[in-house]
C-alpha cells in the first residue's frame, strides 16, 4: 500500500476543522493535526466549534490552543448553537458555516461522518458538504455508545508519541467529560490501534476517515 502526503515539511497546508461540540475535532482528528505540525508542515488552521457554552467553551478554547501549538497561523471560533438540537437550528447553522466558507479557502476540510448516529454530528456533516462543494473533505469518527463506527477508507498513521500527546491533552483539557464511561485513554488507544492494524501503520496506530470524492491532479 502506497503512502500519500498532503504536504511536505516546509510546505503550507490550509485546514478547516469543523466540530459540533467542544471535544469532537480533538477526538476525531487531533492526531492528524499534531502529526502534521510535528512533521514540519506549515499548518494554517481554522478551528470552528458549533456548540460550547460556559465551562465547555473555556475547555474548547484552551484545548484548541494546545493542539495547534506550532501551527503557523490559527483562528478559533466557537458558536452558540444549542447542544442536541442542531436539526432544528439548521438555517442558523447553515448561515454560520456559510460565513466560515466566505472567509477561508482550505486545502482540506475535517468534519463529522454523515452516518454518525448523533444528530448534531450529522447536521454539521450535511451542511459541510453543502457549503464546500469543491474541496477535499475528510469525515472523522467519534466513538460512543451508539456503536456507529463504520468501514473507513482513508487512514493517517500516528506515531506512538503523537497518540500519547493526543490522549494526554484530551484528559487534561476536558474535565467535564472525564466522568463519562467512554472518555478515557483506553477507548482512544483501542480505536487507534484497530485503525492502525487496518492500514498496517508503522507505529501500529492511526486515525481513520471517510473520503467520498477525490480528484487526481
Amino acid at each position: 500500500m502506497r503512502a500519500w502526503r498532503f504536504a511536505q515539511p516546509g510546505e503550507t497546508l490550509r485546514v478547516l476543522c469543523l466540530g459540533a461540540h467542544s471535544d469532537d475535532i480533538e477526538i476525531g482528528a487531533g492526531g492528524a493535526i499534531l502529526s502534521w505540525i510535528a512533521s514540519g508542515v506549515r499548518l494554517d488552521v481554522n478551528w470552528c466549534v458549533a456548540s460550547a457554552s460556559g465551562e465547555r467553551e473555556e475547555e474548547a478554547r484552551r484545548s484548541a490552543v494546545a493542539f495547534l501549538d506550532g501551527a503557523v497561523s490559527a483562528s478559533i471560533e466557537i458558536g452558540d448553537f444549542k447542544d442536541s438540537f442542531f436539526p432544528y437550528q439548521g438555517e442558523r447553522i447553515k448561515n454560520w458555516i456559510g460565513m466560515i466558507r466566505s472567509n477561508c479557502e482550505p486545502d482540506i476540510v475535517l468534519t463529522h461522518r454523515r452516518e454518525d448516529a448523533h444528530q448534531d454530528h450529522r447536521e454539521i456533516a450535511q451542511l459541510t458538504w453543502n457549503a464546500f462543494r469543491n474541496h477535499l473533505i475528510l469525515e472523522y469518527e467519534i466513538p460512543k455508545w451508539d456503536g456507529d463506527l463504520g468501514q473507513s477508507n482513508f487512514y493517517i498513521p500516528l506515531s506512538s508519541g503523537v497518540l500519547e500527546k493526543k490522549m494526554a491533552l484530551l484528559v487534561k483539557y476536558f474535565g467535564t467529560q472525564r466522568s463519562k464511561d467512554w472518555f478515557d485513554p483506553e477507548t482512544f488507544r483501542g480505536l487507534a490501534r484497530l485503525r492502525g492494524m487496518e492500514c498496517r501503520a508503522p507505529d501500529r496506530y492511526a486515525e481513520a476517515f471517510n473520503v467520498r470524492k477525490i480528484i487526481a491532479g
